[in-house]
Protein backbone atom coordinates (compact mmCIF):
# COMPACT_ATOMS: atom_id res chain seq x y z
CA UNK A 1 0.00 0.00 0.00
CA UNK A 2 1.23 3.48 -0.84
CA UNK A 3 0.22 7.03 -0.73
CA UNK A 4 0.39 9.95 -2.18
CA UNK A 5 1.12 12.98 0.22
CA UNK A 6 0.23 15.79 -1.52
CA UNK A 7 -2.98 13.95 -3.17
CA UNK A 8 -3.27 10.98 -5.76
CA UNK A 9 -3.67 12.75 -9.09
CA UNK A 10 -1.35 15.53 -8.15
CA UNK A 11 1.09 13.21 -7.48
CA UNK A 12 0.94 11.08 -10.65
CA UNK A 13 0.70 14.00 -12.95
CA UNK A 14 3.73 15.10 -11.25
CA UNK A 15 5.55 12.25 -11.78
CA UNK A 16 4.44 11.63 -15.46
CA UNK A 17 6.52 15.15 -16.37
CA UNK A 18 9.26 15.50 -13.38
CA UNK A 19 12.19 15.50 -16.24
CA UNK A 20 14.47 12.66 -14.18
CA UNK A 21 12.26 9.94 -13.12
CA UNK A 22 11.60 6.53 -14.60
CA UNK A 23 8.47 4.17 -13.48
CA UNK A 24 9.37 1.37 -10.86
CA UNK A 25 6.05 0.25 -10.79
CA UNK A 26 2.99 0.38 -11.94
CA UNK A 27 0.07 1.61 -10.28
CA UNK A 28 -3.07 -0.97 -11.42
CA UNK A 29 -6.17 0.17 -9.12
CA UNK A 30 -6.97 2.61 -7.27
CA UNK A 31 -9.21 2.06 -3.93
CA UNK A 32 -10.24 5.09 -2.04
CA UNK A 33 -6.94 6.87 -0.97
CA UNK A 34 -4.68 3.59 -2.00
CA UNK A 35 -3.18 2.10 -4.72
CA UNK A 36 -2.72 -1.30 -5.77
CA UNK A 37 1.00 -2.05 -7.70
CA UNK A 38 1.56 -4.53 -10.06
CA UNK A 39 4.70 -5.62 -7.84
CA UNK A 40 1.79 -6.75 -5.54
CA UNK A 41 0.21 -8.89 -7.63
CA UNK A 42 3.65 -10.11 -8.68
CA UNK A 43 4.31 -10.88 -4.78
CA UNK A 44 0.88 -12.77 -4.62
CA UNK A 45 1.79 -14.94 -7.79
CA UNK A 46 4.67 -16.04 -6.70
CA UNK A 47 3.08 -17.09 -3.70
CA UNK A 48 0.98 -18.70 -4.98
CA UNK A 49 2.85 -20.61 -6.73
CA UNK A 50 4.90 -21.32 -4.09
CA UNK A 51 1.95 -22.88 -2.10
CA UNK A 52 1.36 -25.13 -4.95
CA UNK A 53 4.74 -26.36 -5.09
CA UNK A 54 4.98 -27.39 -1.40
CA UNK A 55 2.12 -29.08 -2.26
CA UNK A 56 3.70 -30.99 -5.17
CA UNK A 57 1.90 -30.19 -7.75
CA UNK A 58 3.83 -29.87 -11.18
CA UNK A 59 3.42 -29.24 -14.66
CA UNK A 60 -0.31 -29.01 -16.37
CA UNK A 61 -1.73 -29.72 -12.91
CA UNK A 62 0.41 -26.64 -11.40
CA UNK A 63 -0.27 -24.57 -14.35
CA UNK A 64 -4.44 -24.73 -14.17
CA UNK A 65 -4.58 -24.15 -10.62
CA UNK A 66 -2.22 -21.48 -10.81
CA UNK A 67 -4.30 -19.88 -13.29
CA UNK A 68 -7.46 -20.21 -11.86
CA UNK A 69 -5.87 -19.17 -8.35
CA UNK A 70 -4.04 -15.88 -9.76
CA UNK A 71 -7.19 -15.11 -11.16
CA UNK A 72 -8.24 -13.69 -7.45
CA UNK A 73 -4.85 -11.98 -6.37
CA UNK A 74 -6.26 -7.93 -7.79
CA UNK A 75 -9.87 -9.16 -5.61
CA UNK A 76 -8.25 -10.03 -2.84
CA UNK A 77 -5.85 -7.17 -2.54
CA UNK A 78 -8.98 -4.71 -3.45
CA UNK A 79 -10.80 -6.69 -0.45
CA UNK A 80 -8.17 -5.66 2.12
CA UNK A 81 -7.92 -2.37 1.21
CA UNK A 82 -11.36 -1.78 1.65
CA UNK A 83 -11.48 -3.39 5.16
CA UNK A 84 -8.77 -1.65 6.32
CA UNK A 85 -10.32 1.87 5.39
CA UNK A 86 -13.24 0.85 7.01
CA UNK A 87 -11.55 0.04 10.24
CA UNK A 88 -9.76 3.49 10.01
CA UNK A 89 -13.37 5.19 9.23
CA UNK A 90 -14.94 3.36 12.20
CA UNK A 91 -11.98 4.01 14.53
CA UNK A 92 -11.18 1.05 15.36
CA UNK A 93 -8.08 1.17 17.70
CA UNK A 94 -6.00 -2.09 16.91
CA UNK A 95 -2.68 -1.02 18.63
CA UNK A 96 -3.20 -2.53 21.97
CA UNK A 97 -3.40 -6.19 20.25
CA UNK A 98 -0.63 -5.49 18.08
CA UNK A 99 1.70 -4.83 21.20
CA UNK A 100 0.89 -7.73 22.38
CA UNK A 101 1.24 -9.84 19.66
CA UNK A 102 5.09 -8.24 19.35
CA UNK A 103 5.36 -8.94 23.14
CA UNK A 104 4.14 -12.74 22.31
CA UNK A 105 6.61 -13.56 19.86
CA UNK A 106 9.51 -11.87 21.29
CA UNK A 107 9.26 -13.63 24.34
CA UNK A 108 8.96 -16.80 22.37
CA UNK A 109 12.43 -16.15 20.45
CA UNK A 110 13.84 -15.44 23.76
CA UNK A 111 15.39 -11.78 22.34
CA UNK A 112 15.50 -9.27 24.96
CA UNK A 113 17.25 -6.26 22.90
CA UNK A 114 15.39 -4.32 20.25
CA UNK A 115 17.43 -3.89 17.60
CA UNK A 116 18.37 -8.12 17.98
CA UNK A 117 14.80 -8.17 18.14
CA UNK A 118 14.05 -6.66 14.51
CA UNK A 119 16.83 -8.30 12.66
CA UNK A 120 14.96 -11.32 13.62
CA UNK A 121 12.08 -10.55 12.58
CA UNK A 122 13.55 -9.52 9.22
CA UNK A 123 15.55 -12.71 9.09
CA UNK A 124 11.90 -14.57 9.58
CA UNK A 125 10.09 -13.22 7.11
CA UNK A 126 12.29 -11.21 4.44
CA UNK A 127 11.14 -7.72 5.22
CA UNK A 128 11.69 -4.32 7.35
CA UNK A 129 10.36 -4.78 11.03
CA UNK A 130 7.91 -1.96 10.36
CA UNK A 131 6.54 -3.56 7.20
CA UNK A 132 5.89 -6.74 9.55
CA UNK A 133 4.31 -4.46 11.83
CA UNK A 134 2.46 -2.79 9.82
CA UNK A 135 1.07 -5.95 8.08
CA UNK A 136 0.15 -7.38 11.55
CA UNK A 137 -1.65 -3.84 12.09
CA UNK A 138 -3.64 -4.16 8.91
CA UNK A 139 -4.35 -8.06 9.78
CA UNK A 140 -5.86 -7.10 13.18
CA UNK A 141 -8.16 -4.27 12.31
CA UNK A 142 -9.30 -6.76 9.07
CA UNK A 143 -10.45 -9.08 11.52
CA UNK A 144 -12.02 -6.61 13.63
CA UNK A 145 -14.35 -5.29 10.95
CA UNK A 146 -15.17 -8.14 10.01
CA UNK A 147 -16.18 -9.05 13.79
CA UNK A 148 -17.90 -5.92 14.47
CA UNK A 149 -19.78 -5.51 11.22
CA UNK A 150 -20.50 -9.07 9.83
CA UNK A 151 -20.03 -12.23 12.28
CA UNK A 152 -21.94 -10.77 15.17
CA UNK A 153 -24.73 -9.89 13.14
CA UNK A 154 -25.12 -13.40 12.47
CA UNK A 155 -27.93 -15.17 14.79
CA UNK A 156 -28.77 -18.18 14.59
CA UNK A 157 -32.20 -19.16 16.92
CA UNK A 158 -31.34 -21.91 19.17
CA UNK A 159 -34.68 -23.72 18.24
CA UNK A 160 -32.63 -24.24 14.61
CA UNK A 161 -29.55 -25.31 16.62
CA UNK A 162 -31.74 -27.89 18.61
CA UNK A 163 -33.86 -28.73 15.03
CA UNK A 164 -30.12 -29.88 13.43
CA UNK A 165 -29.21 -31.65 16.77
CA UNK A 166 -32.32 -33.72 16.55
CA UNK A 167 -31.86 -34.43 13.22
CA UNK A 168 -28.05 -35.38 13.03
CA UNK A 169 -27.69 -37.10 16.73
CA UNK A 170 -25.46 -39.98 15.03
CA UNK A 171 -22.90 -37.11 14.35
CA UNK A 172 -22.71 -36.68 17.93
CA UNK A 173 -22.28 -40.33 19.09
CA UNK A 174 -18.87 -40.26 21.41
CA UNK A 175 -16.15 -42.68 22.82
CA UNK A 176 -15.38 -41.51 26.26
CA UNK A 177 -12.35 -39.81 25.69
CA UNK A 178 -10.60 -36.42 27.08
CA UNK A 179 -9.03 -33.11 25.69
CA UNK A 180 -6.05 -31.96 27.77
CA UNK A 181 -3.65 -29.32 28.49
CA UNK A 182 -0.20 -29.76 29.75
CA UNK A 183 2.38 -28.12 31.99
CA UNK A 184 5.29 -29.60 32.40
CA UNK A 185 8.07 -28.72 35.22
CA UNK A 186 11.37 -30.43 33.69
CA UNK A 187 13.80 -31.87 36.33
CA UNK A 188 17.29 -32.22 34.84
CA UNK A 189 18.95 -34.38 37.60
CA UNK A 190 15.98 -36.65 39.25
CA UNK A 191 18.81 -38.23 41.63
CA UNK A 192 19.42 -34.46 43.35
CA UNK A 193 16.93 -34.49 46.12
CA UNK A 194 16.85 -30.88 45.62
CA UNK A 195 16.13 -30.30 42.02
CA UNK A 196 13.23 -32.84 42.73
CA UNK A 197 11.97 -30.60 45.58
CA UNK A 198 12.10 -27.55 43.52
CA UNK A 199 10.71 -28.55 40.75
CA UNK A 200 7.75 -29.90 42.66
CA UNK A 201 7.51 -26.86 44.60
CA UNK A 202 7.21 -24.59 41.31
CA UNK A 203 4.48 -26.94 39.88
CA UNK A 204 2.23 -26.61 43.43
CA UNK A 205 2.40 -22.88 43.36
CA UNK A 206 1.08 -23.35 39.22
CA UNK A 207 -1.85 -25.68 40.39
CA UNK A 208 -2.64 -22.97 42.28
CA UNK A 209 -2.43 -19.42 40.08
CA UNK A 210 -4.56 -22.06 37.50
CA UNK A 211 -7.12 -23.12 40.27
CA UNK A 212 -7.17 -19.55 41.26
CA UNK A 213 -8.31 -18.63 37.56
CA UNK A 214 -5.28 -17.58 35.86
CA UNK A 215 -5.85 -18.77 32.59
CA UNK A 216 -4.04 -22.29 31.76
CA UNK A 217 -2.89 -21.81 28.32
CA UNK A 218 -0.88 -18.60 29.33
CA UNK A 219 0.91 -20.59 32.22
CA UNK A 220 1.50 -23.23 29.80
CA UNK A 221 3.12 -20.90 27.44
CA UNK A 222 5.40 -18.73 29.85
CA UNK A 223 6.21 -21.71 32.72
CA UNK A 224 5.88 -25.03 30.75
CA UNK A 225 9.17 -27.41 29.53
CA UNK A 226 7.16 -29.47 27.27
CA UNK A 227 7.33 -28.80 23.55
CA UNK A 228 3.21 -27.91 23.47
CA UNK A 229 3.94 -24.56 25.36
CA UNK A 230 3.57 -22.98 22.37
CA UNK A 231 0.16 -24.38 21.52
CA UNK A 232 -0.62 -23.29 25.67
CA UNK A 233 -0.30 -26.98 26.29
CA UNK A 234 -2.68 -28.34 24.54
CA UNK A 235 -2.31 -32.02 23.66
CA UNK A 236 -5.43 -33.20 21.80
CA UNK A 237 -7.96 -35.72 22.79
CA UNK A 238 -6.82 -39.31 24.43
CA UNK A 239 -9.79 -42.43 24.53
CA UNK A 240 -9.54 -45.05 26.98
CA UNK A 241 -6.15 -47.24 26.95
CA UNK A 242 -4.10 -44.45 24.97
CA UNK A 243 -2.65 -42.91 28.20
CA UNK A 244 -0.72 -45.22 30.94
CA UNK A 245 -2.74 -46.51 33.80
CA UNK A 246 -1.73 -44.27 36.47
CA UNK A 247 -2.44 -40.99 34.40
CA UNK A 248 -5.82 -42.49 33.01
CA UNK A 249 -7.07 -43.61 36.18
CA UNK A 250 -6.42 -39.56 37.00
CA UNK A 251 -8.01 -38.10 34.37
CA UNK A 252 -11.09 -40.10 33.49
CA UNK A 253 -12.30 -39.61 36.92
CA UNK A 254 -11.68 -36.08 36.52
CA UNK A 255 -14.99 -33.41 35.44
CA UNK A 256 -14.77 -31.17 32.75
CA UNK A 257 -12.30 -27.57 33.61
CA UNK A 258 -10.55 -30.07 36.29
CA UNK A 259 -6.91 -29.58 37.27
CA UNK A 260 -5.01 -32.14 38.31
CA UNK A 261 -2.46 -32.02 41.31
CA UNK A 262 0.73 -32.23 39.96
CA UNK A 263 1.98 -36.09 38.43
CA UNK A 264 5.53 -37.47 39.01
CA UNK A 265 6.82 -38.57 35.26
CA UNK A 266 9.83 -39.45 34.21
CA UNK A 267 11.15 -36.21 33.40
CA UNK A 268 9.67 -34.10 36.06
CA UNK A 269 6.14 -32.74 36.82
CA UNK A 270 3.25 -32.79 34.89
CA UNK A 271 -0.32 -30.70 35.57
CA UNK A 272 -3.37 -31.44 33.45
CA UNK A 273 -6.51 -29.55 32.80
CA UNK A 274 -9.36 -31.66 31.39
CA UNK A 275 -10.87 -29.46 28.61
CA UNK A 276 -13.39 -31.53 27.53
CA UNK A 277 -14.63 -34.75 29.34
CA UNK A 278 -17.14 -36.65 26.97
CA UNK A 279 -19.02 -39.98 28.45
CA UNK A 280 -19.53 -42.57 25.96
CA UNK A 281 -22.47 -42.52 24.25
CA UNK A 282 -25.04 -40.32 22.78
CA UNK A 283 -23.82 -36.28 23.84
CA UNK A 284 -26.31 -34.15 25.32
CA UNK A 285 -27.42 -31.10 23.69
CA UNK A 286 -26.06 -28.89 26.09
CA UNK A 287 -22.62 -30.64 25.93
CA UNK A 288 -22.23 -30.22 22.02
CA UNK A 289 -24.70 -26.72 21.67
CA UNK A 290 -21.57 -24.81 20.62
CA UNK A 291 -20.23 -27.96 18.35
CA UNK A 292 -23.58 -27.36 16.82
CA UNK A 293 -23.76 -23.50 16.66
CA UNK A 294 -20.03 -23.53 14.59
CA UNK A 295 -21.42 -25.84 11.94
CA UNK A 296 -24.56 -24.16 11.05
CA UNK A 297 -22.62 -20.91 11.25
CA UNK A 298 -19.36 -21.53 9.26
CA UNK A 299 -21.56 -21.91 5.98
CA UNK A 300 -23.25 -18.66 6.48
CA UNK A 301 -19.89 -16.56 7.46
CA UNK A 302 -18.78 -16.25 3.87
CA UNK A 303 -21.56 -15.51 2.35
CA UNK A 304 -22.29 -12.77 3.94
CA UNK A 305 -18.10 -11.07 4.24
CA UNK A 306 -18.42 -11.64 0.55
CA UNK A 307 -22.16 -9.59 0.75
CA UNK A 308 -20.55 -7.14 2.70
CA UNK A 309 -17.19 -6.26 0.75
CA UNK A 310 -19.85 -5.80 -2.16
CA UNK A 311 -21.39 -2.82 -0.40
CA UNK A 312 -17.80 -1.77 0.11
CA UNK A 313 -16.89 -1.69 -3.08
CA UNK A 314 -20.39 0.41 -4.05
CA UNK A 315 -19.49 2.53 -1.55
CA UNK A 316 -15.85 3.32 -2.56
CA UNK A 317 -13.56 5.53 -4.90
CA UNK A 318 -12.72 2.44 -6.84
CA UNK A 319 -10.39 2.31 -10.79
CA UNK A 320 -9.02 -0.23 -12.32
CA UNK A 321 -6.99 0.01 -15.41
CA UNK A 322 -7.49 -1.82 -18.57
CA UNK A 323 -6.11 -5.51 -18.63
CA UNK A 324 -6.86 -5.95 -14.98
CA UNK A 325 -9.94 -7.75 -13.42
CA UNK A 326 -11.61 -7.53 -10.24
CA UNK A 327 -13.24 -10.59 -9.58
CA UNK A 328 -15.45 -9.99 -6.93
CA UNK A 329 -17.16 -6.40 -9.06
CA UNK A 330 -20.00 -4.96 -7.34
CA UNK A 331 -22.47 -5.02 -9.89
CA UNK A 332 -23.25 -1.68 -12.18
CA UNK A 333 -20.22 -0.03 -10.33
CA UNK A 334 -18.24 2.47 -12.71
CA UNK A 335 -14.52 1.15 -11.98
CA UNK A 336 -13.26 3.06 -15.33
CA UNK A 337 -9.46 4.10 -15.47
CA UNK A 338 -9.10 7.71 -15.35
CA UNK A 339 -5.52 8.82 -17.16
CA UNK A 340 -5.08 12.08 -14.68
CA UNK A 341 -2.73 13.26 -17.79
CA UNK A 342 -5.51 12.76 -20.09
CA UNK A 343 -7.75 14.91 -17.85
CA UNK A 344 -8.81 18.37 -19.22
CA UNK A 345 -7.84 21.51 -17.38
CA UNK A 346 -10.78 24.23 -16.63
CA UNK A 347 -10.30 27.09 -18.81
CA UNK A 348 -12.32 30.68 -19.46
CA UNK A 349 -12.49 32.51 -22.73
CA UNK A 350 -11.54 36.65 -22.92
CA UNK A 351 -15.47 36.92 -23.58
CA UNK A 352 -16.14 35.53 -20.14
CA UNK A 353 -13.23 37.20 -18.17
CA UNK A 354 -14.90 40.90 -20.36
CA UNK A 355 -18.31 40.21 -19.06
CA UNK A 356 -17.49 39.81 -15.39
CA UNK A 357 -18.55 43.10 -13.49
CA UNK A 358 -14.82 43.46 -11.43
CA UNK A 359 -11.93 43.15 -14.18
CA UNK A 360 -8.94 41.43 -12.77
CA UNK A 361 -5.25 40.71 -13.80
CA UNK A 362 -4.80 37.43 -15.32
CA UNK A 363 -1.50 35.65 -14.96
CA UNK A 364 -0.58 32.39 -17.58
CA UNK A 365 0.14 29.36 -15.56
CA UNK A 366 1.48 26.29 -17.65
CA UNK A 367 -0.33 23.27 -17.77
CA UNK A 368 2.28 20.08 -17.19
CA UNK A 369 3.57 18.53 -20.46
CA UNK A 370 2.20 21.58 -22.96
CA UNK A 371 3.29 24.73 -24.17
CA UNK A 372 -0.40 25.81 -22.94
CA UNK A 373 -1.69 27.85 -20.55
CA UNK A 374 -4.42 28.39 -18.51
CA UNK A 375 -5.91 31.61 -16.81
CA UNK A 376 -5.81 32.34 -12.95
CA UNK A 377 -6.86 35.57 -11.72
CA UNK A 378 -4.47 37.34 -9.31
Amino acid sequence: MKRCGIGLSLCLVASAYAADISVVDEIVAKVNGDIVTRSELDKGYRQIEADLRRANETGEVLQKDLAEKSKGILADRIDSLLLISKGKELNINVDPEVSKYLATLRRESHIVDDDKFQAYVREQTGQPFEDFKLDVKNGLLRQRVIGQEVSSKINIPKAEVRKYYDEHKSEFMREEQVGMREILIAVKDGKDPKQVAAALKKAQDLVVRARKGEKFPELAHDYSDAATKDQGGDIGFYKKGALNPKMEEIVFKAERGAITDPIRVDNGYLILKIEEHYKAGQAAFDDVENEVMEKLYAPRMQPKVREYLTQLRQEAFLEIKPGYEDIYAAPGKDTKWQDPAQLKPETVTKEEVASRKHKKHLLGVPIPGTTKKIKQAN
